[in-house]
């Protein structure tokens, strides 16, 4: 994986479980209006971990009344993690979240609301979409870093075997090659199981660039039982049928480990929706073989007009249960640590760590500092495809709804349901997920 932030701690794990900071009952300390110590709670790898503690030291040494020490636990645990140690005045004042975790942390109160300037700089210096993602209510509750989003990969060798000249720009196309694509043990595209983000996310990437969406437009219920969304299970249908698409090579976890990467990186697969953090992951694997990987545009269905992949973000937040003092000095860290004086070169320190992983940073001046980073062949079709994004939406109840997402698409491209019935029943369990988390 690109070290995505969903799985990076998958390599040094032990080292980053010991750093110091990382015990389960460790805690802010700090008398009001004194010193404050902060904890700032992540789940990224040793590497990450010191360029972060690297720029908390930056910020001591201008600010010695604030100090930061990290502490680093699986991405598995960041969750529950927060839960029961930030329930805690005590716990840690600065978390690292996937922004589709906001709601319910708002709800409980361990997400405090920004102040008012880092709101304005946030809404001056972030895309709407992603500012979006990093609100609740219309208020912002913490600063965007990372943002993710899928595209096509396909292996320019096998289409240069199979006669094809370029990647498909529509479904008609994506079946046709597919079809030529596959022979003996390749398969022409490959689908994602085990994992739900990997599931839903290409599946509703498809279905936004069909003109549909997985929620109706406030959020509160599904929207999978639209003719687009048909359309789109149908097109999974019409791949597995056709034998264009493997069950057998699909699965994988939130690292890629297993038949899913393998068999891209084996050159068993032709093509995959994939999001950019797996980019690393790819290099790793395919070598010298990775200059055959080329990016593009999700190809648009037939009641689509544009290419729109699901983006997703995450963010930086401060536990609301942290004193008035705690949270004040959290604020300001973090301030410092997502602006342009921090990094190098006109970027953040926080780019600079994403970028240590290969992920898109989300500020645009991160963007423009970066510019001749991120435009290689394989970023710069992701780069270019932000504006026309589809955020997935951040509502309450939409983990336990991407959840119900992925039970059907697994079920359909396991054979065990058909594309109608797949759609029905996943619109009911989204609907009753989004309505348990009121």
């Amino acid at each position: 994986m690109k070290k995505s932030l969903l799985a990076v701690t998958a390599a040094g794990l032990a080292a980053t479980l010991t750093l110091a900071g990382c015990a389960g009952g460790s805690g802010d300390s700090g008398g009001e209006g004194g010193a404050q110590q902060l904890t700032f709670l992540t789940h990224w790898g040793p590497e990450q971990v010191k360029m972060l503690e690297a720029a908390g030291e930056a910020f001591t040494a201008d600010n010695p009344d604030v100090t930061v020490k990290v502490q680093a636990v699986p991405f598995g645990n960041l969750l529950s993690t927060l839960r029961t140690q930030g329930a805690s005045a005590d716990g840690p004042a600065i978390v690292g979240i996937y922004d589709a975790w906001l709601p319910e942390l708002v709800r409980d109160g361990l997400s405090a609301q920004a102040p008012a300037d880092v709101a304005d700089e946030v809404t001056t210096n972030w895309p709407e979409s992603v500012v979006s993602a990093a609100s609740n209510g219309g208020d912002v509750y913490g600063i965007p870093n990372e943002i993710d989003l899928y595209q096509l990969n396909y292996n320019k060798a096998l289409f240069d075997a199979a006669g094809i000249a370029e990647p498909p720009a529509d479904w008609d196309a994506l079946v046709k090659d597919a079809g030529k694509l596959t022979s003996g043990d390749a398969q022409g595209f490959g689908l994602i199981t085990g994992w739900n983000s990997g599931v839903v996310h290409p599946f509703l990437s498809l279905l936004a660039s069909n003109g549909g969406t997985f929620l109706n437009e406030d959020g509160t219920a599904s929207a999978l039982t639209s003719a687009e969304a048909l359309e789109t299970a149908e097109l999974y249908e019409t791949l597995i049928a056709a034998g264009s698409s493997d069950p057998r090579k699909s699965t994988a976890n939130a690292n890629t480990t297993g038949p899913y990467l393998d068999a891209f990186v084996n050159n068993q697969t032709a093509m995959v929706i994939m999001a950019n953090w797996w980019e690393s992951a790819l290099r790793d694997g395919m070598g010298d073989g990775f200059d055959n990987v080329a990016t593009a545009p999700i190809p648009i269905g037939p009641s689509g007009d544009t290419s729109s992949s699901i983006s997703y973000s995450w963010m930086t937040m401060v536990n609301g249960k942290a004193s008035t003092e705690r949270q004040d000095a959290a604020w300001k860290f973090l301030t410092y640590l997502n602006g342009p004086d921090s990094g190098e070169e006109g970027s953040s320190a926080m780019a600079d760590i994403l970028l240590s992983m290969g992920i898109l940073p989300s500020r645009a001046s991160d963007l423009e500092a970066h510019a001749a980073t991120l435009e290689t062949p394989f970023l710069a079709s992701y780069v270019a495809a932000l504006d026309s994004a589809t955020p997935f939406p951040t509502v309450l109840g939409g983990p336990a709804a991407t959840d119900a997402l992925q039970r059907q698409l697994e079920a359909l491209i396991n054979g065990q349901v058909d594309a109608k019935t797949a759609m029905e029943t996943a619109a009911k369990d989204v609907d009753a997920a989004l309505s348990a988390a009121q």
